[in-house]
C-alpha cells in the first residue's frame, strides 16, 4: 500500500521516517520529494509498505504525531487520475 506523508520538516531526513515506519513492518521505499532548484524538502514524501494490514497500522498510529517540531499527517496515497480523454472535434 502506497502512503502519502505530509507536513514534514524541512530538516526531517529519510532515514528518520524509514525509523518510525520500521517497527510497523517492512517498507519496501521512501522517497523525500525533493525542491530540484535549492535541494531542499517540499515536506512530503511517499512509503510503499507491501502488507496492507501493516501500513494501516502505520498511519493509524503516526498520523497527527508531532515529528521535528511538526504534526505530520498520514494517510493512503491516492492514485493519480488518469489524464481526461480528449474529445475528438466532429
Amino acid at each position: 500500500m502506497k502512503i502519502m506523508i505530509r507536513g514534514l520538516s524541512r530538516l526531517t531526513t529519510e532515514e528518520k521516517i524509514l525509523a518510525l515506519l520500521a517497527p510497523y513492518g517492512l517498507v519496501q521505499y521512501f522517497h523525500l520529494v525533493m525542491d530540484p532548484n535549492t535541494k531542499n524538502s517540499k515536506g512530503f514524501g511517499f512509503a510503499f509498505m507491501p502488507n496492507p494490514a501493516q501500513a494501516k497500522a502505520a498511519i493509524k498510529s503516526l498520523n497527527g504525531i508531532e515529528v521535528d517540531g511538526e504534526k505530520i499527517r498520514v494517510k493512503k496515497a491516492e492514485d493519480k487520475p488518469e489524464e481526461a480523454k480528449k474529445v475528438e472535434p466532429k
